[in-house]
């Protein structure tokens, strides 16, 4: 048995859990918006006073290795959607480089990298985005979502527009990341 897959999902106040056995879905609803996942037949999701447990499923066809590793997937995955309906999810992102910039106009984001062209990125409506851009700072993106993939999904298509480089540090980091430096070729020629 997965050791992730058999701890209880603890709900929330404010938070509702709905199975659909008949299509293996689950749907999470709560005050930061509403997420649902397909969920494979081998498991089987157990609600009991405000608690959620998954199990496997021993008359289901898939082997026994993939009902672990789908045990401890879901689990994950349900748990993921509970905290991010009920607290959400953020990111921030730096750009760190001479003459980066960003700014956002609803949904828009806009963002100069050091190329000829700025870049427009559309972002979906369930991700809230704002920029800050103060002076002697670097310029900060804040994402907020309730859904933990899309939320990642999108800070790695953003950070695909300049990743960061070891040479000099430049790029678009989450917030805290340190860049392993590499030394030149001058410091290689000694």
């Amino acid at each position: 048995m997965s050791r992730i897959g058999k701890l209880p999902i603890s709900i929330p106040a404010g938070v509702t859990v709905n199975y659909d056995e008949k299509n293996s879905v689950v749907s999470v609803k709560g005050p930061k918006g509403e997420l649902s996942q397909d969920i494979d037949p081998s498991i089987k999701l157990v609600m009991n006073d405000g608690q959620v447990t998954l199990e496997i499923d021993e008359n289901s066809s898939v082997d026994y290795k993939q009902k672990q590793a789908f045990h401890g997937l879901y689990r994950s995955l349900v748990n993921n959607m509970v905290v991010g309906v009920s607290e959400g999810y953020t990111k921030l992102l730096e750009l760190v480089g001479v003459g980066y910039r960003v700014s956002n106009t609803g949904n828009l984001l806009e963002l100069s990298l050091g190329y000829t062209h700025p870049i427009y990125l559309e972002l979906p409506k369930e991700v809230i985005v704002e920029t800050k851009s103060e002076r002697n700072q670097n310029p900060l993106i804040k994402l907020e979502s309730a859904d933990k993939q899309l939320l990642g999904l999108i800070c790695a298509k953003i950070r695909s527009f300049r990743k960061p480089e070891p040479y000099k540090g430049k790029g678009i980091l989450f917030k805290g990341e340190v860049i392993r430096r590499k030394s030149g070729k001058t410091a290689a020629a000694k």
